[in-house]
């Protein structure tokens, strides 16, 4: 559980990373018009006055009325004076005072409560501040003036009714308990009366506000800071979601539905002999040095395919791949190179003859090669060039080779043809019997259809996917073809992979698969010999001969390999 949340975790980092432009530009967009729109708004300024009530329980008792009771009570007074502020003609006689209109007055004002205190707030927003002052405070004080004067008015009242009750009393019952307790009403109803106090007054006048309270334009740019990243995640998540293109070795293999046999992270190395980087001309050999982990994963692969040799002769190797670019012409070319330093011998056979770059990148002679061949003009060893495999002599596979069969030159008109004749065929099995291993490149299969009839010719196929180019909806295609003809698909090798992203592959394995095979092989022989336990038996004579004849074509002889087996 923990290591699938780590990987969930590593590869939403990872769809962070590559979409970090998206990102950033939604982020800018949003900040930016967030700030822009918060500038253009007109300024606003809010003034605050603070009005307190009171229950007024002593007034209400002269009066004859029950005080305030529960808290019940008191909660729903303080809705009902926040309600009381609201109604009225306060709105209309503010705007008289200060000149302006009603709605202006009614439309800036805010009335709230502050918890479940005795205080309510009357704010008021305007465009000016000392506007803003003038409106909150006297609203507020027209609102308690008139509280006032109906209190008064309502203190009054009472008194005459307390006074009528007395007038009507006999001399005896107004010297009785009823007529004292009259009296004394009617003598504090008019001390309220003359007092013109009420049950609100003003705890704190408004005063002008140093700054604007909208538009908050910090505020603002950070809340379009934070709305624009999410924006930018969310679709940077959608294009991840909508891109179809390969981001994960893992995928390859689930599409192939075969084991993922090695991952070859993306290089400089790798990219310089690719491209045709040129050698010392000096010693042709068959790669640049490459670094030790970039080496060591080509050495896992090779180590991979010794596990699909117990039931079958693995002798024959097809490398595909679905689309141009893929790199299967330098998995190829390494896996080859791989398995000769191991001791193999081992025939890398270039069969694209629409677009070879064997040749440049080896820096060997375009011609004779594979067409030659095939149209009968020159033998298998004839047409074959010696490369030697660079290495350092610590592995003690220095003076190792490997033979190399170009495309040839010039390209032929018709390659699929050439490729699908009985003299392929004989070319396949003449190499089969000769060498350890047989690499085979091949044009890309969703461009051309000239590897088709290899399929079923080779011992096994490996799929070259390279990782950010291929698409899912054309390597499902490549899988469904591959699956019809029932090609003997071994593995898929994910190429081009970051190694930040390389999640479920340690080339420490490949380090121990590599010290293992060079313990094995520590005494070996140079090509034409393998080790005792490597997985694909040499037929050393043959392939020694193939050697000599290369190495007497080098010397300058023009004798036939086939003349000098013959004479052997």
């Amino acid at each position: 559980m923990e290591t699938g949340q780590n990987l969930s975790l590593e590869r939403a980092i990872d769809i962070v990373r590559r979409r970090a432009r998206w990102i950033a530009l939604c982020l800018v967009v949003v900040v930016g018009a967030a700030y822009g729109f918060s500038e253009q708004q007109t300024k606003k300024y809010t003034a605050t006055a603070t009005l307190v009530f009171s229950n007024n329980d002593l007034g209400q008792q002269i009066a004859g009325l029950p005080g305030a009771g529960s808290n019940e009570t008191q909660q729903t007074q303080q809705s009902t004076n926040v309600k009381l502020i609201q109604l009225g003609d306060v709105a209309a006689k503010t705007a008289n005072r200060l000149g302006i209109s009603g709605g202006q007055v009614s439309g800036s004002l805010s009335v709230s409560a502050q918890g479940e205190s005795n205080l309510i707030d009357v704010s008021a927003t305007a465009s000016s501040a000392v506007l803003a002052e003038q409106i909150a405070n006297t609203y507020t004080r027209q609102f308690v003036a008139e509280q006032q004067s109906r209190n008064h008015a309502y203190y009054v009242s009472a008194l005459k009714l307390v006074k009528r009750q007395l007038a009507s009393l006999s001399p005896k019952d107004r010297a009785g308990a009823a007529g004292v307790n009259l009296q004394g009403r009617a003598q504090s109803l008019g001390v309220l009366a003359e007092l013109r106090e009420g049950n609100v007054r003003i705890a704190q006048t408004a005063s002008a506000p140093s700054g604007p309270s909208s538009p908050k334009v910090k505020r603002n740019t950070v809340f379009g800071g934070v709305l624009g990243l999410l924006l930018g995640l969310a679709v940077a998540f959608l294009l991840e979601r909508l891109d179809r293109r390969i981001r994960e070795p893992e995928e390859l293999q689930a599409i192939y539905g075969v084991p993922l046999l090695g991952v070859i992270p993306e290089s400089a190395a790798l990219s310089r002999s690719a491209n045709g980087h040129r050698l010392a001309r000096r010693k042709k050999t068959s790669r640049e040095t490459l670094p030790l982990h970039e080496e060591e994963a080509f050495q896992l692969i090779r180590a991979h395919l010794r596990y699909f040799n117990i039931d079958r002769e693995l002798r024959t190797l097809l490398v595909v791949s679905a689309a141009p670019g893929d790199g299967k012409t330098t998995i190829a070319r390494h896996l080859a190179n791989a398995a000769a330093r191991m001791g193999s011998v081992v025939l890398l056979l270039e069969a694209d003859l629409r677009c070879p770059a064997l040749a440049e990148q080896l820096d060997l002679q375009p011609g004779p090669g594979l067409s030659d061949v095939l149209i009968g003009e020159l033998s298998l060893w004839s047409a074959t060039q010696l490369v030697d495999v660079a290495s350092d002599p610590v592995d003690g596979a220095a003076g190792r080779s490997l033979d190399v069969l170009a495309a040839g030159v010039p390209l032929p008109p018709n390659p699929a043809k050439l490729i699908e004749s009985h003299a392929m065929a004989a070319v396949l099995e003449e190499a089969r019997s000769t060498y350890d291993l047989v690499v085979i490149d091949t044009p890309p299969l969703a461009a051309f259809s000239d590897a088709v009839p290899l399929l079923r010719k080779a011992d096994g196929v490996i799929v070259v996917g390279r990782g950010g180019r291929n698409r899912r909806d054309v390597a499902e295609r490549l899988h469904e073809t591959l699956t019809g003809i029932r090609a003997p698909l071994l593995g898929v090798v994910a190429n081009g992979f970051k190694a930040r992203r390389l999640h479920s592959y340690d080339y420490k394995h490949a380090s121990a698969y590599a010290a293992a095979d060079r313990t094995r092989t520590a005494g070996a022989s140079v090509n034409g010999g393998s080790s005792h336990d490597e997985p694909l038996p040499a037929a050393t004579a043959p392939a020694s001969l193939s050697h000599e004849a290369t190495r007497l074509r080098d010397d300058g002889s023009t004798g036939d390999a086939v003349d000098l087996e013959a004479s052997t």
